[in-house]
């Protein structure tokens, strides 16, 4: 049995985004700078402080290229996590887990996602992944090649299983649509009514359009501190409690598990509130990855807020809703605000529990949970307090 715990051995210190836009001249590496620099601001560092980098495995941007760039004098710790869409909550992991080891001080997160046009989209990612083999060689061939087609099967499923509605599944995109209407870097600036959503045309069976997560150009980071230094730079520090990655049940291919309803954040919930020591009525606000509004459904049953099955009758009655008792997806999320695979899902948890969150802000948060979903079921999740 693994013992040890990283509970409060490190802290969000510095966080740090562009502007989130559809397409964009700037080169992946450019964007990924200027979040950094930013997160690096914030925190009241400067790059020579930084000791340890954890960049996104799906951009490009390497350990070499802060050195070059930012001229680190004493970098002693790099990672990645190619959980795709889980990736930047499991960094959280990783870099606490260096910190604790003493391996480094401050590490910087970072995650770029660039111009469409360029060949930024999520399709092209994901199929150049490893675990795709199977999925590539048995699913691609009969035209599932986009992300949407990957899981409008388990949406599907659960519908058969229980009863769960589309309308059900709008209540989240209108939540996220409602939220990035009051954040000033949201993409998605018009309302949207339950007409809008279902009359939004359909994507794959049961997933319409505004079922589906934005594609963004932009980037975001944030730095990790050892908690022992976290306390006398810019920003009140917020704790890291509890952390847990969870992988999905064999086979790759999603369509042929037992269960396509049941994530790898099942089997990592438990193992991250054991950790924080914190219950679920103890969560004030939850940044839930939304690639797709059923995944967000999935993962609140995943997470044991509602027993599986019933995520639809949980999330239909206001109980996301920014004054709702789960608020969720605060900035708007993947569906609303911008993609950045998660990573401003963090950067907001962290105004939350700062109290910076402006019009957005949920009323006293002081603990919060934000989770990262990966393409076929990839689940991470960490629990943050101030």
């Amino acid at each position: 049995m693994i013992r040890m715990s990283l509970r409060d051995r490190a802290a969000v210190t510095g966080v740090g985004e562009t502007r989130y836009v559809r397409d964009t001249d700037k080169s992946v590496a450019r964007l990924t700078f200027e979040a950094a620099l930013a997160a690096i601001a914030d925190a009241g560092l400067t790059p020579h402080d930084i000791d340890g980098v954890v960049p996104y495995a799906g951009g490009g941007v390497i350990a070499e290229d802060f050195i070059t760039n930012f001229g680190l004098p004493d970098l002693r710790y790099s990672a990645l996590t190619p959980m795709g869409g889980a990736s930047a909550v499991a960094a959280l992991q990783n870099a606490a887990l260096a910190i604790a080891g003493g391996l480094a001080n401050h590490v910087l997160i970072t995650l770029g996602r660039g111009s469409i046009s360029a060949g930024g989209r999520a399709t092209d990612r994901i199929a150049q992944m490893p675990q795709f083999r199977t999925v590539a060689e048995f699913e691609m061939p009969h035209g599932i090649v986009s992300p949407a087609q990957f899981y409008a099967p388990m949406a599907r499923r659960h519908m058969e299983l229980y009863g769960t509605t589309s309308v059900q599944l709008a209540q989240i995109a209108l939540t996220c649509r409602s939220n990035a209407l009051l954040h000033d870097n949201a993409m998605m600036t018009k309302p949207m009514t339950l007409a809008d959503h279902q009359a939004s045309r359909m994507i794959a069976d049961p997933l319409r359009l505004f079922d589906c997560c934005l594609e963004t150009a932009g980037a975001a980071a944030i730095v990790i501190s050892a908690a022992e230094r976290a306390a006398d730079l810019a920003q009140r520090p917020i704790y890291i409690a509890g952390v847990a990655e969870g992988h999905p049940d064999s086979p790759s291919a999603i369509t042929q598990r037992p269960d396509l309803t049941r994530l790898g954040l099942a089997k990592a919930a438990p193992k991250a509130f054991a950790m924080a020591g914190v219950t679920h009525a103890d969560i004030d606000v939850a940044e839930i990855y939304d690639c797709f509004t059923f995944i967000v459904l999935c993962q609140l049953e995943d997470l044991g807020f509602c027993p599986k099955g019933e995520g639809g009758r949980f999330v239909a009655d206001g109980r996301i809703a920014r004054d709702g008792a789960l608020p969720i997806n605060t900035h708007g999320g993947l569906l609303s605000q911008a993609h950045m695979a998660g990573m401003n899902h963090i950067v907001e948890l962290v105004h939350q529990l700062r109290g910076t969150a402006g019009a957005r802000q949920v009323a006293d948060a002081e603990v919060g949970l934000v989770t990262g979903y990966g393409d076929l079921g990839d689940g991470s999740l960490a629990i943050l307090h101030r």
